[in-house]
């Protein structure tokens, strides 16, 4: 047979020298070439798979489709769970019949991998990029050392205490529009409204940009993001769908392009906006006496060794990455952390108690204050255990790898880290679906594997931003509970679904009861 080379060059050949009756024979020819090749590559991929997979036993899969029919939203935590406790070190997970990762259930398996900074899986990860481009989440190897380099001191406590002030306003503005909403008859969700103060908070904190999303009826951007998680969630599980000619053209493809473009016109209004601020003469020499710098004025300042500032590309994707992870990622955690106060009154009495006695009379919160609140961070890490704001995190071995009880990896194997369900392994967690604080307590902690509790991922490329994300919580948290009681809407019970942040499919619906 003749290479596909030779027979697209006499392809091309024949149709420039008209003879159009040898085209379509040779076009089926090379269409028929290429359809062959892909199957034997895909089938030598899926054997080699196969053969490593053969050492670690899991859930019966499909030889086509996988397990994606057992993946569907609603039942995919639930199943894994069940499989972190049939598999309880790891297990296979097919997406489809030749997209093969090994899914990590066990702190002992979590350390191995997740402790050395194997890069992210461009083949899952490529999928982000028209939305959040290349940067921090996305970048690898010496780009990425660069970047984190650059952003670390953006998160730097003096530059936190600063915010303090500012997350509360942003969190009072939630709770006056709550005052309004709430009836004695009718539960309010909670989800948007939250997801709206974390983008108002993270504008004006990370970004400077005085946002007036939370009264502003238009939540575009909002909506923007969940049908962009929604997007990348539906496309992982569909096989068809991983090749970018088909994608673009299918519904689900068209409806992603317009949701990336109204998220970016609003990345590029802050961004247009601190440039046009910092032409005024007065505002750039306050910038420049600042002794820590915001997260944008580091983007903007940013120099490499060579004198050159980030480029516009470069710029955008790391705004767009940290706006979608810093205001999605902690709605996420701050909504299920009132749903946790619901849903166990006496936990939710005890935080009340241990804040009002630390803020005293106070009419606001400090940053002092959070180091006195030990039972109300006990709370906040229980809910972020049995209710992680990433369910799953993926890597792809950079080497290989061997465990402790001596099975081996190679290098370019995909993994993925199932942070749910390793913080609900019952191997790793007595009663693991209870929630109880006090698992988190001085004397309870020692011992703990430190790769048993991993809200924030783990290793050196965990979350650059988890002290932002823990700060907000506890401000929202304390706020939230000195003016309200929270308790459950039995009739509307939350739907837990995977996309890229954990959410609710439903929402999720609470009362709240103005105290006195």
């Amino acid at each position: 047979m003749k290479s596909v080379r030779e027979t697209v060059m006499n392809l091309s050949w024949t149709w420039r020298n008209g003879d159009v009756s040898q085209v379509f024979p040779l076009a089926a020819v090379v269409g028929l070439t290429c359809v062959v090749l892909k199957a034997i590559e895909l089938f030598w991929r899926k054997q080699k798979l196969l053969k490593v997979f053969k050492h670690f036993p899991g859930p019966p899969a499909h030889w086509l489709y996988g397990h994606i029919k057992m993946l569907r939203q609603e039942d995919e935590l639930d199943n894994t769970v069940s499989w972190a406790e049939q598999y309880p070190r790891c297990h296979p997970w097919w997406f489809g019949g030749f997209l093969g990762l090994l899914c990590i259930n066990h702190p002992e398996y979590a350390k191995a991998v997740f402790s050395r900074g194997d890069p992210k899986p461009l083949v899952t990860h490529s999928f982000l990029i028209p939305w959040i481009g290349q940067g921090l989440l996305i970048l690898n190897g010496p780009k990425w050392f660069q970047h984190r380099k650059l952003l670390t001191p953006g998160f730097h406590y003096d530059i936190l205490k600063s915010y303090v002030t500012v997350m509360a306003g942003t969190v009072r503005v939630l709770l006056d529009k709550w005052e309004q909403l709430i009836t004695q008859d009718k539960s309010v969700e909670l989800f948007q409204h939250i997801s709206l103060m974390t983008l108002d908070s993270i504008m004006k904190c990370a970004f400077g940009y005085e946002s007036n999303c939370q009264m502003d009826s238009d939540s575009s951007y909002i909506q923007a993001v969940m049908d962009l998680s929604l997007m990348v969630h539906l496309r992982l599980q569909t096989p068809l769908h991983h090749n970018n000619l088909i994608y673009w053209l299918s519904s689900r493809g068209r409806r992603f392009r317009k949701a990336c473009r109204l998220a970016h016109y609003v990345t590029d209004n802050v961004i247009r906006e601190r440039k046009e601020s910092l032409k005024d003469e007065r505002e750039l020499e306050k910038v420049q006496k600042r002794r820590h710098l915001d997260f944008l004025d580091i983007l903007l300042y940013a120099k490499d060794e060579n004198g050159a500032g980030l480029s516009d590309k470069d710029l955008r994707a790391e705004v767009d990455t940290f706006m979608f992870e810093g205001h999605d990622t902690t709605a996420s955690g701050i909504s299920w952390l009132l749903y946790c106060m619901a849903l166990h009154p006496e936990h939710q009495q005890r935080c009340r108690e241990e804040i009002k006695e630390i803020l005293g009379s106070q009419e606001t919160i400090q940053w002092d204050d959070f180091g006195k609140m030990t039972y109300t961070t006990m709370c906040i890490k229980e809910t972020l255990r049995l209710y992680p704001s990433v369910p799953h995190v993926l890597r792809e071995l950079g080497a290989p790898v061997k465990f402790v009880d001596g099975r081996t990896l190679p290098k370019g194997l995909l993994i993925s880290l199932n942070i749910y369900g390793l913080h609900r392994n019952p191997t790793v967690w007595h009663d693991p679906e209870v929630f109880d604080p006090l698992r988190f307590s001085p004397e309870n902690s020692v011992g703990r594997h430190t790769y048993a509790f991993l809200p924030f991922s783990a290793g050196p490329r965990n979350c650059i931003g988890q002290q932002f994300a823990m700060t907000e919580m506890k401000v929202a948290l304390a706020l939230t509970l000195l003016r309200f009681e929270l308790s459950p809407d039995p009739d509307k019970p939350p739907i837990k679904i995977p996309q890229l942040v954990l959410r609710s499919k439903n929402g999720i619906h609470l009362y709240l009861k103005k105290l006195q």
